[in-house]
């Protein structure tokens, strides 16, 4: 993952969200890490379904499988 001092960042801003890869670019401040910029995935709807058939629920999932009484 690239690195870049958020003062550079500053000058360089849009060129870096013209050109930011997959993996993001991580900016610091006095040599700490303090934010990380990513794209935003492209299409969502890839999402929905993807996991079927990859999956097994196991029990209730509705439930914490804990007993408890509302009255007390």
């Amino acid at each position: 993952m690239r690195t870049i001092a958020a003062t550079q960042f500053k000058q360089q801003c849009l060129a870096l969200l013209e050109n930011v890869d997959p993996e993001g670019i991580v900016i610091t401040k006095h040599g700490k890490p303090i934010a990380r910029l990513v794209p935003i995935e492209g299409d969502s709807r890839a999402l929905i379904g993807s996991l079927k058939g990859k999956i097994k629920i196991k029990g209730d999932v509705r439930s914490t499988g804990l007993r408890w009484n509302a009255q007390s």
